[in-house]
């Protein structure tokens, strides 16, 4: 998949108050201190996993770093399929603060990837499908590929990322 562009003000708020958030200000540049941006970095990193898991999803020797001064967030691991990798890409991409996502994710069962859609303004489930598949009713099939980020098919944001699984 390579490099995914997000929107860095949409997502998840992962990065709380603190050392954190310190991570996408730049790498804690206010305090001038290189420790302190390390230690922010792997705290947003930690934040990012901690979600992933929170998903139930996983992958074999799953590692994530993030660069808050790039607002960059590089992901590996090997994972079973190839809709676990997307879901662990989106996780790490729609969180507020990260721009880019670097994947270097392995397949044990390689399928087609799926499409990708930010999420813009007036966007719904039953629009996204339309454009997609020709049918608006399929927006269940979007849903479901984008579960568990997604707990409500209508509740999607603009600026979020989604999964839009190749026709059947």
């Amino acid at each position: 998949m390579g490099v995914l562009s997000f929107i860095r003000e949409a997502g998840e708020k992962l990065f709380g108050h603190g050392a954190a958030q310190a991570a996408t200000a730049g790498g804690a540049k206010a305090d001038g201190a290189a420790g302190d941006a390390g230690e922010a970095n792997r705290k947003a990193a930690q934040a990012i996993i901690d979600y992933i898991h929170a998903m139930k999803l996983d992958a074999e020797n799953l590692n994530v770093e993030f660069d808050g001064a790039n607002e960059t967030v590089t992901v590996s691991g090997a994972v079973a399929d190839q809709a676990t990798r997307e879901k662990i890409v989106l996780c790490c991409g729609n969180v507020a603060g990260v721009q880019k996502v670097v994947d270097r994710m392995t397949v044990k069962n390689p399928t087609p990837e799926a499409k990708f859609h930010t999420v813009v303004k007036g966007d719904t489930l039953s629009k996204i499908a339309k454009e997609q598949y020709g049918d608006a009713n399929a927006y269940m099939r979007i849903f479901e590929a984008n579960k568990p980020m997604l707990k409500d098919p209508d509740k999607i944001y603009p600026g979020q990322v989604l999964r839009i699984p190749p026709k059947a």
